[in-house]
């Protein structure tokens, strides 16, 4: 019972601090594009460029993090992950000021944010699974889930606001301390357990691994494709991996299209353009408010299945915007459907992931899954930013539409079943315990 308390009292903390950051990511939603646009004159091949850049060399410098935080203590990397983002953000802002602010900046910032991005989330992945399991660790992912989309809903129309009365960095600024916050807020949960099982000091690692004997396990040169090798050896995750990587970066590809198109040849105003993505939003926060129940009510793959090719339906709306009341309308009506379904699937998929996959590994498995993801979001940016400015953002945004179309083809059809086997470090694992999953 006290255990169990004090897993309960951790993740007020984490969920406290993840929070946080996550108002102060939306806040600054899409600012290095908007700031491209108003302040540095980019195009839309130099947005993509930008927009592409980050997630590309970030997971390139990424791909030794996974193993590097399986060894390691969740909680100080996660605060080492957070103070790296706070410096490098707040760079921008600083640069600003100083009338020293250029492209180049915008890319080394965004690729230094990326690889602190893929490390914290592996981090945080391994110390959930540690921390919670079973039924609460749907809750504690659909919690998550809800609070991003809680952001996603006041975060864009109030950073739109900010920056038609403070300028184009005053988001990024509020997004800098968020981080610094973050980590305050993640200094504050205290070790579990004697030895530190999670978090804390002594001889045990972050996942439970017992450090070697001569210090923490050491990685080796397969550590670095382990987080691969268990996805495409699993039945049902490589289904998911493909899927969502795909459907991610082909959403996350049209959006610097979706900002020059607004903002710059029908001219919404940023707070126009920040409402319209915002105030959708609503929806993915009542997915992930039925996403326990509907999980309940017909199974974990049904859930995944239906919603992860609902998802798939709404995009192709984006290339039909047009300026005034019906842009704004159309906006509303395919994000409200698009984050709605999402908010539905991604809490139950993330918990359908962590159940599969073994604590020994779990974070050279996000770390792959992340790195994997900002490859692809870096590869489709820069391809439709090319068709974009072969074509127009209207044609790059219609193709996107159609390919996500067919993604539902590419879920597991059959039911989501397989357990996880133990990894090559599971043999070190000592007894679980009550978060030991």
């Amino acid at each position: 019972m006290g255990e169990g308390r004090s897993s309960g009292w951790r993740f007020g903390w984490l969920w406290a601090a993840f929070a946080v950051s996550t108002l102060g990511t939306w806040l600054a939603f899409d600012a290095f594009p908007l700031i491209a646009i108003l302040v540095l004159h980019a195009g839309a091949t130099g947005v993509a460029v930008l927009a592409a850049a980050g997630p590309a060399v970030g997971a390139l410098v990424a791909v030794p993090l996974g193993p590097w935080v399986e060894f390691r203590r969740r909680r100080p990397v996660m605060v080492a992950m957070d103070l790296t983002r706070f410096v490098a953000v707040l760079s921008v802002p600083v640069a600003f000021a100083l009338g020293w602010l250029t492209f180049a900046q915008l890319v080394v910032v965004s690729i230094t944010v990326a690889a602190a991005d893929i490390a914290f989330t592996a981090a945080a992945g391994a110390y959930v699974k540690a921390l919670l399991r079973g039924d609460a660790l749907l809750v504690a992912n659909a919690r998550l889930e809800s609070t991003t989309w809680t952001a996603t809903i006041v975060g864009p129309p109030l950073g739109g606001a900010a920056i038609g009365l403070f300028g184009p960095v005053a988001t990024v600024l509020a997004d800098a301390i968020s981080y610094l916050l973050s980590a305050a807020g993640l200094r504050a949960i205290g070790a579990i357990g004697r030895g530190g099982a999670i978090g804390g000091g002594g001889a045990v690692g972050g996942s439970g691994q017992r450090a070697a004997p001569g210090g923490r396990p050491k990685a080796r040169m397969r550590d670095l494709t382990e987080g691969w090798r268990h996805i495409l050896n699993h039945p049902a995750l490589r289904p998911l991996f493909v899927n969502t990587v795909l459907v991610n970066g082909l959403i996350m590809a049209t959006s610097p299209l979706v900002a020059v198109l607004m903002l710059g040849r029908l001219g919404f105003a940023p707070w126009q353009y920040g409402l319209a993505f915002g105030v959708p939003c609503v929806g993915g926060l009542v997915g992930a408010r039925l996403a326990r129940p509907l999980v309940a009510r017909h199974g974990r793959h049904r859930v995944l299945l239906v919603a992860g090719t609902l998802r798939a339906c709404w995009s192709l709306g984006l290339a039909f915007i047009r300026p005034g009341t019906a842009g704004i309308v159309l906006v509303f009506a395919v994000q409200f459907g698009l984050v709605a379904c999402m908010g539905v699937f991604n809490p139950v998929f993330a918990t359908y992931r962590l159940d599969q996959t073994d604590p020994g590994r779990v974070a050279r498995t996000l770390s792959a899954w992340s790195v994997s993801s900002k490859a692809a979001i870096a590869v489709l940016t820069a391809l439709w930013g090319l068709l974009a400015g072969l074509t127009s953002p209207r044609i790059a945004l219609a193709a996107a539409g159609l390919l996500l179309l067919a993604t539902p083809l590419i879920l597991p059809r059959r039911a989501l079943t397989p357990q996880p086997e133990p990894g090559p470090v599971a043999a070190l694992l000592p007894e679980a315990g009550p978060g030991g999953g």
